[in-house]
């Protein structure tokens, strides 16, 4: 584990880590994901994560609740969406078809057996 991160944190990587190709999870989903192992997380503490280390892990594939991420991200993770076939919807800004896209963390993601990931 990097010593700069809380265990919560390489938690959350670890779920980002795990959304496959062509899917998305939320901010929410990653937090009860994490919270259901741990008894902590919230979507506020997914996002302050993903902003400090989440060049380290397919970030675009963790979007808000309306299927967005922040304004300054939009036009990378969409190289990133057409690349992997990620739904998208017809909307401005554009989003994330969540329908259609989404991966239930909370449900699917793997959680590591001997801790966070290294």
């Amino acid at each position: 584990m990097n010593q700069d991160r809380t265990e919560l944190a390489e938690l959350v990587l670890d779920v980002a880590d795990q959304v496959p190709p062509g899917a998305v999870t939320t901010y929410g989903l990653v937090a009860e994901a994490v919270r259901a192992l741990t008894g902590h997380g919230h979507p506020r503490h997914v996002g302050s994560v993903m902003a400090a280390f989440g060049g380290e892990v397919p970030w675009w594939r963790v979007v808000r609740a309306d299927g967005t991420l922040p304004r300054q991200l939009r036009e990378r993770a969409l190289e990133h969406y057409r690349a992997e076939g990620t739904p998208l919807t017809p909307l401005v800004p554009v989003r994330v078809d969540l329908e259609r896209a989404l991966w239930d963390a909370p449900s699917r993601w793997q959680a590591p057996v001997a801790g966070p990931r290294a």
